[in-house]
C-alpha cells in the first residue's frame, strides 16, 4: 500500500521513478479505508531532500499513510524555496487541535548549539509536550532525540569532543522486541552528529528500554514501554551520498573534517560510496508503523483526546 501525499509534491515523481508506490490525495479520496495520519516535523535545512528520504522509508508498508509536513521555524529558508514551504507545509497553529497516528521529528544541525540558543526551542518544547496527548507514537531522530530527552526527562545536553561521522556497527540487544523484529544480530547504520548518548546515562536516568547499542556510537535505538515514543540516534534515512555531501561541504568550508568512518571504499573520498544500511532502515520504519502506530492507534482519532470535536 502507498503513502498518500499532495498531488504536486516533488517527491511524487522522485519516488515513482524508483518504482515506489505513491498515491496522490485525489486518488486516495476514492478509497474506503482510513489512512494513518503521520505528521513529519522537518527540521533539516534541505527540506526537499529530507522529505524524499523519509517518504521513501515510510512507503515500505502495506498501510496507506496520509503525510502532513510541518515546519516551526518561520524564518526565511536558505535551502528550500519559499513557494515549496508555502504549498506543502503547515504551521503548528494549523494542526494543534488535531490528533495524529504518528509523528516523526527529524534531526537538525544543532549539535553545538545550546538548547536555549536554538531560535525555535520554545516551539520544539511545545510540540514534544503536545504529542504526548495528541499522537499515538512519536519517532525522534538524531538531534530530536537529544531535544526530547531534555524536555521529557530533563537530561542535560551531552556533546562529543569530536563529530561522530560514518557508518558504524550496531548490536541488537533485544531481538524479540517489536521494534527490532527481524533485525540482524549486528548491522550497519550511519551517524552524523556531535550529540552524545551514553548508554549508562539513559539506563540510569530514564525508564526507556535500550534495544540497540554501538561500541562507538553509544545507545542507538530505545523506546518507551508503552510504545508511545521511539528514539533513533543515527540517520537510517540517509541516502548513499548524504554523508559524502556533508563531508565535501565541510571541506569547502575549510573545517578540515575527518573522513567519515567506514564509508568511502578504501577510505578514499574519490571513490563513490554505497549504502550498507538500506534494509535496516526500511525494516525499522516498517516495524514502527506497524507495531507502534497501526496496532495501537484508535480507528477514531478523537478517542485519543475525547475533548476534540
Amino acid at each position: 500500500m502507498p503513502i498518500r501525499v499532495p498531488d504536486d509534491l516533488p517527491a511524487v515523481n522522485v519516488l515513482r521513478d524508483e518504482n515506489v508506490f505513491v498515491m496522490t490525495s485525489s486518488r486516495a479520496r476514492n478509497q474506503e479505508i482510513r489512512p494513518l495520519k503521520v505528521l513529519l516535523l522537518n527540521l533539516m535545512p534541505k527540506k526537499i531532500e529530507t522529505e524524499n528520504q523519509f517518504l521513501r522509508l515510510l512507503s515500505n508498508s502495506p498501510l496507506q499513510i496520509d503525510i502532513q509536513l510541518l515546519r516551526i521555524d518561520a524564518r526565511e529558508s536558505k535551502n528550500t524555496p519559499a513557494e515549496h514551504l508555502n504549498n506543502f507545509y503547515c504551521h503548528f497553529d494549523d494542526i494543534q487541535d488535531q490528533n495524529f497516528d504518528g509523528l516523526i521529528v527529524t534531526g537538525a544541525p544543532l549539535g553545538l548549539v545550546e538548547f536555549e540558543d536554538v531560535a525555535y526551542w520554545s516551539e520544539i518544547e511545545k510540540v514534544i509536550r503536545w504529542a504526548k496527548e495528541h499522537v499515538t507514537s512519536t519517532l525522534f531522530v538524531c538531534w530530536a532525540v537529544q531535544a526530547a530527552l531534555k524536555v521529557l526527562y530533563d537530561l542535560p545536553k551531552q556533546t562529543r569532543a569530536e563529530k561522530l561521522s560514518g557508518v558504524y556497527e550496531h548490536k541488537t540487544l533485544q531481538p524479540l522486541a517489536l521494534l527490532t523484529r527481524g533485525f540482524d544480530e549486528t548491522f550497519l547504520a550511519p551517524h552524523s552528529r556531535y550529540a552524545d548518548f551514553p548508554i549508562e546515562l539513559i539506563r540510569s536516568c530514564t525508564d526507556l528500554d535500550i534495544l540497540v547499542e554501538s561500541e562507538e556510537a553509544g545507545a542507538y535505538l530505545f523506546a518507551s514501554k508503552d510504545k508511545r515514543m521511539a528514539f533513533v540516534t543515527g540517520h537510517p534515512e540517509y541516502d548513499a551520498l548524504t554523508l559524502a555531501g556533508e563531508y565535501f561541504r565541510d571541506c569547502e568550508a575549510a573545517l578540515n573534517p575527518d573522513v567519515p568512518y567506514n564509508y568511502f571504499p578504501h577510505n578514499n573520498p574519490e571513490l563513490k560510496p554505497t549504502a550498507s544500511w538500506r534494509s535496516h532502515g526500511h525494516l525499522l520504519f516498517s516495524n514502527w508503523l506497524n507495531y507502534f502506530v497501526y496496532q495501537i492507534t484508535p480507528f477514531d482519532l478523537r478517542l485519543m483526546n475525547p475533548t476534540l470535536e
